[in-house]
Order: C-alpha cells, then structure tokens, then sequence
C-alpha cells in the first residue's frame, strides 16, 4: 500500500493506493507543517485519524508533499518521524513544489510553479529538477500573496478601523474578533499561519469591494516581482498555480499577470489527484 500525501499548513489530503493504482482509502488531517509542529504534535495529528493509525503497518511506501520541507533540516526531521510511526515503509520527503510541478506539468515540460494556499512559493521546473531562486523564510517574513497575508491583511484593517463600517460589521458577525481570542490563536496555538489564513474566504466572498481589492492588487504584484519575476525565462513559458487563492482568484491573478506580459497556464485547487496519475506511471 502507498500512502500519497499533500500538506499545507492548514491540512493535508491523503490517498491510499495499491500497486495497480487502486484507491483503497481517503482521508484528511490538520496540516503537517513540520517548520511550526514538534513531533508530539505531528503524531498526535496521525493518531486521530483511524485510516492512517489503524494501517500504518501495511504500509510499505509514504511519498510526503508538504508544506515547511523547503530545507534538508526540516525534510530529515520529519523523515525520521514517518520512519518511526511507519515502520515498514520507504519514505521519501518532498517540499509541496513538487506536488505542484507533478500536478500541473506534462513531462519533460518546462514550466515555473506557483503555490498560492495559506502559503506561498515558487519554483523552476526545467522538465527534471527544480530550481529556487528565493528561500523561505516563513510566514512572518515572506509568504506574499498568501491565505495568511490576507488574513493579516483583514485583522489589521478591522482593528485600525480602516475596513468600511458595513464591511466590518460582517467580519463581526463571521469571525470571533475579540482580542484576547485572536492573540490565543496567533500567540498560544499551533499553526497561527493556517488561522490567518481563514479569514481569506472573506476576502475573497467580498473580492469587488475596493478595500478587499485594494490588498488583492498590492499582494499580486508583490508575488510576482519578488518569486516570479525572479526568473529571466518567465515570460517565455507558462506559469503554473495551486491553491485556493490562485484558484478563487484566478481572474484577478491572469490580469496581473498579462499585464507583465506573463502567460498563466494551469490553475488546480489542489494536486492530490493528479499525484496519483503521476505514481502510477513511475511506479
């Protein structure tokens, strides 16, 4: 049995297949973002879903495509983890890049890959390797044009009293905007990054009003000079996104884009499917 999993920091998509490509089980947990989880926590987030605890055994290989494994460090920490609570599989451990690059690129194709979720990356794919012009340096720092940068986005207009008074009243009504529950989640929680980043979908509900608009321009073009303008090559070849912000954005993004000059190629709201297509033809 192979175990295919996609993390982001707010959640991870699992497929179980068999050797012919058969999908023996699916499931969900909390994201497995080993650059903000401890090991404790992480196994915790594996034991509370039945269908991986209950066949960990069976395992005999775990392909991981997950967020906050952009550096050897993180990616041998969580290797070292999987080995342990799966102890009869081969596991190999790739940043989320890849789940993107096998999703959206045919074969050999050369392509730059975009990830925009509750995080945010970008990378070259040269029809075999990838290549990373910008490390990241997490959430706080980078992540432009993120679930979470939105979110932050949000929080602060509301508590500057910059958001307009109707639109405020609705956050009101939606989310818990006490200070004291807000500081719990960004200071005492795990995962702050993926609780900023759910206050997204209001932006997005609310994506023609010009305060919304407004931070939706500003983070685009942010994302676009900072990672993919980064690459000599980008308006020669298609560029390629995944994530719920490129995909309920997806509009916005293909006109920022075209008026640099870039062409948007695929856009999926996530790869897990088509990480199963990909394994089975390099089984």
């Amino acid at each position: 049995m192979k175990l295919l999993v996609d993390s982001g920091s707010t959640k991870a998509d699992w497929i179980a297949i068999d050797d012919n490509g058969k999908v023996l089980f699916t499931t969900q947990t909390l994201g497995l973002n080993p650059e903000v989880l401890d090991k404790e926590e992480i196994i915790n987030r594996l034991d509370d879903k039945f269908d991986i605890s209950h066949n960990k055994d069976k395992a005999t290989h775990l392909f991981f495509y997950g967020a906050g494994c952009g550096t050897d460090r993180m990616k041998n920490f969580l290797t070292e983890v999987f080995e342990n609570y799966f102890k009869n599989a081969t596991v190999v451990v790739h940043e989320d890049t890849y789940a993107a690059v096998y999703a959206t690129t045919p074969k050999d194709e050369e392509a730059i890959v975009c990830i925009l979720g509750t995080g945010s990356n970008c990378s070259y794919f040269d029809g075999k390797i990838l290549h990373q012009k910008v490390q990241s340096l997490g959430y706080i720092a980078m992540d432009d044009c993120s679930g979470n940068r939105f979110g932050r986005h949000l929080l602060r207009g509301y508590y500057f009293n910059k958001m307009p008074k109707e639109l405020a009243q609705e956050f009101e009504e939606e989310y818990n905007v006490d200070a004291d529950y807000i500081k719990h989640n960004l200071y005492k929680e795990p995962n702050p990054n993926a609780y900023l980043a759910t206050f997204a979908k209001f932006l997005i509900k609310h994506k023609d009003n010009d305060f919304c608009k407004k931070y939706i321009q500003l983070e685009m073009e942010d994302f676009v000079e900072n990672y993919v303008e980064q690459f000599d090559n980008c308006k020669d070849i298609p560029v390629h996104f995944v994530g719920s912000i490129a995909f309920y954005l997806k509009e916005e993004l293909t006109a920022v884009l075209a008026k640099r000059g870039i062409t948007i190629g695929n856009v999926l709201r996530r790869p897990i499917d088509g990480l199963i297509a990909y394994h089975i033809l390099n089984k």
